[in-house]
């Protein structure tokens, strides 16, 4: 017995919707995401060396904490392209979720991580870094150094 042929069925395809976000990021981001460990773990550092690295005056920076959570969850996600880092914060939900949706650009974010962060980076990463072991997040028996150095062909040494 043929089946009658029959026209096909689509689900409905609209480009121009009102509404195509939630309303909170937040209720899309699982509760054991990466991206709410990062925000939890800046949180609770002490921000007071990052935060001398900003004379005052002139025009408004964006927030240092908003800009090391990004940092943060951008060297996790293995993102160390400023300009990369600068298109994820405009259309990956994770990044607009961190940064509150604010989008700094590829400038700044390198302008941040380059003269803000130099004298304090180790500072400011140690203090994550413990955070996430105190809150058992990271094992460091489980993070190893390699330094090896292979000579290249190239090398007259």
């Amino acid at each position: 017995m043929k089946r009658k042929a029959s026209a096909p069925v689509f689900e409905p395809y609209v480009m121009n919707q009102i509404a195509l976000m939630p309303a909170r990021y937040d209720e899309k981001i699982p509760a054991d995401h990466l991206v709410r460990v990062v925000n939890e773990s800046v949180e609770k550092i002490d921000l007071r060396s990052l935060l001398a690295q900003y004379p005052g005056g002139g025009r408004s920076s964006y927030h240092p904490q908003m800009m090391l959570k990004v940092l943060v969850y951008a060297y996790a996600e293995r993102i160390y392209s400023s300009r990369r880092i600068a298109k994820a914060l405009r259309e990956n939900i994770y990044f607009m979720w961190i940064s509150g949706e604010s989008a700094p650009d590829f400038r700044t974010i390198n302008d941040f991580r380059g003269s803000r962060m130099k004298g304090v980076i180790d500072e400011v990463f140690s203090a994550v870094l413990e955070h996430l072991v105190s809150a058992g997040h990271v094992k460091l028996e489980h993070y190893f150094l390699d330094g090896t150095k292979i000579e290249a062909d190239v090398n007259k040494h």
